[in-house]
């Protein structure tokens, strides 16, 4: 009787631990600068992963499993953004979303790609990201290529005869936008009255603006990253110097205004359409309000990464980060920012990026494509 018993409570025992291996969740991640400079685009992409994992969870998650986050930073340093790839990959973790620096993303990548970890990055510009035939990567958000082209239009339409110049901040997506927005407008026959770079994490910026205040520069456009961006702009202006500053996708937060004050009033970035604004996003954006949380910049790019993978995930029967990426380039996806298609490299085939002015309440808005 006794030994019944036991065979009874071993074989309860094997069946509960079946039944936990059944229900085990399913980890991904989401990496990026969650300390560091680039920090408050480390809390966009923690906060549009974590909101995506809640409501794929709570619609029933992912091949009968629920979803489980794993938040790592890189500090949008490349060496630390290896060591946060080898780190996933040696955890078999199948999909990050990640990172926001092109500098961390591109090493990282090629980690990924040798611990069969499936990356899509929802803020990652630099064309090279997707230009090295990795089977791993994809992206959500556009190129720097068409980014840089975008700016030099604005540049060419609005700057005619007009002193515009050139920095850059000698990182892969400063550097990288700075040129290719030169080669854009060089290409048109506008070519920059100076061209010079600075180092990511400068805070003395007196010598380069006194230059540009000598050779009467009406518009700066700055390749790099919204701390250093808005420093030069503060330090113009107490120079006396009314010249406009330009630069991409890494001045939407709204930290470049905290870090400007009034200042930043008149500042240029491109990005894509507002993404808060989309009819997609309208049921996911009050939810963040909800919280207190402004979805702006990366957040519901980051989102948008998640739902590409869950529902490819869903679609392939599987997590397996091969299958799953060819699913995706294969398909078509609903996602909170619109429908979403991938070419053979794993870039979007639909791009759009416009131009924004701050305003002086800390705020931006979407001008008209005339510049007016």
């Amino acid at each position: 009787m006794k030994s019944l018993k036991l065979i009874g409570l071993a074989l309860g025992a094997s069946l509960a631990l079946s039944t936990a291996a059944l229900a085990q969740d399913i980890t991904i991640a989401v990496a990026g600068p969650m300390t560091g400079g680039e920090s408050a685009f480390g809390r966009q992409m923690k906060n549009g992963a974590e909101q995506a994992v809640a409501d794929i969870n709570a619609a029933g998650g992912v091949l009968g499993k629920k979803l489980a986050l794993d938040v790592e930073d890189d500090a949008c340093d490349p060496k630390q953004a290896r060591s946060v790839a080898e780190k996933i990959a040696s955890a078999k973790i199948p999909f990050v979303a990640g990172h926001y620096c092109s500098s961390s993303s591109i090493p990282a990548s090629e980690a990924y790609a040798e611990g069969n970890v499936l990356q899509i990055t929802p803020a990652s510009t630099n064309p090279l990201f997707t230009e090295r035939n990795l089977w791993n990567v994809a992206r959500v958000c556009g190129r720097d290529d068409q980014q840089g082209l975008v700016s030099a239009e604005y540049i060419i339409k609005n700057y005619k005869g007009k002193n515009v110049a050139i920095l850059d901040d000698k990182t892969t997506y400063g550097k990288g936008l700075a040129d290719e927005t030169k080669k854009a407008l060089n290409k048109a026959g506008f070519t920059e009255k100076m061209h010079e770079s600075y180092n990511k994490g400068d805070k003395d910026f007196n010598a380069i603006v006194s230059r540009l205040k000598r050779e009467n520069i009406d518009l700066v456009f700055v390749g790099g990253y919204h701390q250093e961006a808005g420093l030069i702009l503060r330090q113009m202006r107490d120079q006396g110097m009314k010249t406009v500053l330009m630069a991409g996708d890494a001045l939407a937060d709204k930290e470049f205004a905290s870090i400007t004050g009034p200042a930043g009033e008149g500042t240029l970035f491109t990005f894509g359409p507002d993404p808060r604004n989309k009819p997609t996003a309208k049921a996911i954006v009050e939810k963040f309000k909800a919280k207190n949380i402004d979805p702006e910049g990366y957040t519901l790019y980051t989102y948008a990464a998640m739902q590409v993978w869950s529902q490819a995930a869903t679609k392939a029967g599987t997590t397996d980060p091969k299958k799953v990426m060819d699913t995706i380039k294969a398909g078509s996806w609903d996602t909170v920012i619109g429908k979403m298609e991938f070419d053979a490299k794993g870039d979007i085939k639909l791009i759009d990026y416009v131009v924004y002015r701050w305003d002086a309440n800390g705020g931006y808005t979407e001008i008209n494509p005339k510049g007016s």
